[in-house]
């Protein structure tokens, strides 16, 4: 008999189709002693994950996992066997396998709270189904019952492991039958006497404590409905490792440790609360001063529930903890959440909305695909968990790139950040670090920042954190060095987009600086970007009734053959933009009137308009932009390059990227300089759009310069 039919208990969630698939594959694979074995272990976790109730293609992934993981079977013949749909899963669980302690660690030294709380945070991150991590708790406890043959140092590393992660990962998911065997089996092998110890003074056994409170709470639900109370009674003997915990804690000794077993009453309403704690106290003797009301006295995270200590059957002590079904909701789930006063330290918001839904998850549900679509999307999108090349765990904010990760180790490594290896491959800085990526920092010898990574639109930096030392870096420079690399900042923005008719002290004062030199200063120092020199320009236009037309010219006109572009004060009259400057908001313009071709709109500073305004003035009218939200302008770009494959096709997604229409290229190439020079037309909505375009152009490889054109 296969080891799939011995335990096909274990597999209620799955189809009896995909159950047949699953062994029919799993018997075709050959007869040897260690495939038997892996066999066998997907057996043993899949047994200890039965009483989860996890869906059916999870448990049957389980049983096809050891193979994969140990490369006794490959991917590819996974995904060209019947049972291809478990590839997803499975390779999920291979991720999750090869996290654990750092390489260095030695048996003995236990990891720094931070470090092992990163860890805990990305295993919940990095699968796709987080249910999936149960399978990893699962796969630890199957390996801490196989140390008891280990030797004693392998078995306090696998025990610090589990206890700094594993136990308690499963004690914020609430999954109870597991945590209790993987503390007390870690504490078995890292503290044997003291185990061995509390163990002979309690003088019996697991099993003969839960015979206990099994007689208990027979005896409890009788009562209860004697007196008219719908109650759910559940108790579990308090576990080894949780009594010593609490030992700890009070300073005291085992006989002042009154819940070493406990029951817990759940009833519908607050009344029924008091009401079954007068069928406890009539049914035992209850010990003075061991009586709490949480409910009348809730604690300070708004827990509430009644507690006492009673002196039950054989003169034994129990803990009873008596609170509504929705106390014990809000204590699992809520800020009151069991696991908080358990570990203690500070939590965070967002990672206990998290925790919740992940408890919720395990609960049967009808829309369970929808809930784990909003967790893919909507929990985990907010951190990232990268690896160091020493294997600690580093939490980054969402769409970190290897520079972030450098200063985040360092703010000399970032600084002397040259490059970066993910996963043993070069990667730009630009890179958007994904979970669990190994990340390593490439370091020169000398500190040389760039005033790129300032600037957000170019993508090298994504923590605000990151930048600051950045800008901190360049503000402790010289400060004239300083302004000279601001005013060449300054005027190269202002040349890439040939705007000539905005002065440098009108832009300061839009950006709230003394005067030109201290806006060179702050843009040398990187406390702004070139994207506020765009921003000004957009709001120094001048104000409208310096540039009304008359009552008869107020309407507003879309360019024809131009998309989603409005004109005011041109009337009726067919209009053009100039080809000789194109211009593009807040620009200040005029309207020509030609002869056959309606207006022909241009910049005021325009040379062929100043021309045409000396010559025939009489043509020339007032006219504004138009308040259109939604409006696009042209504008022409010229971009120089040295030719290589795949120019225009990396010109072509960062407009697509940048949602840039494109409305015509033309390219020169020189063959002989290998040189090409590009007119690209294109759709802007205004200034700021432009000089972020005109950026990211400049970033791609062998691109010399991009220039608005005149």
């Amino acid at each position: 008999m296969s080891t799939l039919e011995q335990d096909k208990r274990v597999l209620r969630g799955a189809s009896a189709g995909l159950l047949a698939k699953v062994q029919a594959f799993l018997d075709g694979l050959p007869e040897q002693a260690d495939i038997r074995a892996l066999r066998a272990e997907g057996a043993a976790i899949a047994s200890i994950l039965e009483p989860l109730h996890l869906p059916g293609n999870v448990i049957a992934a389980v049983y096809v996992y050891p193979l994969l993981r140990d490369e006794k079977l490959a991917n590819k013949q996974l995904l060209a066997s019947p049972i291809a749909a478990l590839a997803e899963p499975v390779a999920g669980m291979v991720q999750l396998g090869r996290f654990s302690l750092p390489p260095d660690w030695q048996p003995g030294e236990a990891l720094a709270v931070q470090q092992s709380e990163a860890l805990r945070k990305m295993l919940l991150a990095v699968v796709s189904d987080v249910r999936l991590v149960l399978v990893r708790i699962a796969e630890q406890l199957y390996r801490l019952r196989l140390a008891k043959k280990w030797p004693a140092k392998e078995q306090q590393a696998i025990a610090i492991e589990t206890r700094e992660i594993y136990a308690a990962l499963a004690n914020r998911l609430g999954v109870w039958q597991l945590k209790w065997e993987l503390e007390d089996l870690s504490f078995r092998y890292l503290e044997p006497d003291t185990y061995q110890w509390i163990a002979r003074t309690l003088n019996e056994k697991r099993e003969e404590r839960e015979v206990f409170i099994n007689r208990v709470i027979s005896e409890l639900r009788r009562e209860l409905k004697e007196h008219g109370l719908d109650a759910e009674v559940t108790g579990r003997p308090k576990h080894i490792y949780s009594i010593w915990r609490k030992m700890q804690r009070k300073g005291a000794g085992l006989e002042s440790i009154f819940d070493v077993r406990a029951v817990r009453i759940l009833v519908d309403n607050v009344q029924q609360c008091y009401t079954a704690l007068g069928v406890v106290n009539n049914l035992w003797a209850y010990l003075p001063g061991e009586f709490d009301d949480y409910i009348a006295n809730p604690k300070d995270n708004n827990y509430q529930s009644l507690h006492t200590a009673i002196i039950g059957p054989e003169g034994q002590t129990i803990e009873v903890q008596i609170r509504t079904h929705e106390m014990h909701r809000h204590a699992e789930l809520g800020i009151a959440a069991h696991w908080r006063y358990k570990e203690g330290g500070a939590t965070q918001a967002a990672f206990d909305q998290k925790i919740q839904l992940l408890r919720q998850l395990l609960e049967p549900a009808e829309r369970d695909g929808d809930l784990l679509d909003q967790i893919r999307e909507d929990v985990f999108e907010d951190r990232v968990y990268a690896i160091s090349p020493k294997g600690d765990v580093v939490e980054l904010p969402a769409k970190s790139t290897p520079l972030d990760f450098a200063y985040y180790v360092h703010t000399q490594v970032g600084h002397r950040c040259r490059g970066a290896k993910v996963n043993g491959r070069i990667v730009p800085l630009t890179y958007q670090v994904q979970n669990g990526d190994k990340i390593e920092i490439i370091t020169g010898s000398q500190e040389q920042p760039s005033r790129d990574w300032i600037n957000p639109q170019l993508g090298y930096l994504a923590a605000a954190r990151s930048r600051s030392k950045v800008r901190n870096w360049f503000r402790q420079r010289d400060k004239e060095q300083n302004r000279r690399q601001g005013k060449e900042i300054l005027d190269r923005e202002l040349n890439r987009l040939n705007v000539k008719d905005v002065s440098a002290q009108d832009i300061a004062r839009q950006l709230r600086q003394n005067d030109v030199d201290s806006l060179c200063v702050a843009l040398g120092v990187g406390d702004l970007t070139v994207a506020a020199i765009a921003s000004a320009l957009q709001h120094l236009r001048p104000p409208r009734d310096e540039i009304r037309p008359a009552a008869r010219r107020t309407s507003r006109k879309r360019l024809g053959g131009e998309k989603q572009v409005a004109i005011s004060g041109v009337g009726d009259l067919l209009c053009n933009f100039a080809r000789c400057c194109r211009p593009v908001p807040p620009e200040r313009i005029a309207g020509y009137i030609t002869q056959g071709r309606g207006v022909s709109i241009h910049r005021q500073d325009c040379g062929n308009f100043l021309s045409l305004n000396t010559r025939q003035p009489e043509r020339v009218i007032e006219v504004d932009w138009g308040e259109s939200p939604d409006a696009i302008y042209p504008a022409e770009l010229t971009l120089h390059a040295y030719d290589r494959q795949g120019l225009l096709r990396d010109i072509s997604s960062v407009l697509a990227d940048e949602k840039i229409s494109v409305d015509r290229v033309n390219t020169t190439s020189d063959k002989r300089l290998m040189q090409a020079v590009m007119e690209i037309a294109v759709s802007v909505p205004g200034l700021p759009a432009l000089s972020r375009v005109i950026a990211k152009l400049e970033q791609l490889p062998n691109v010399i310069s991009v220039r608005r054109k005149a």
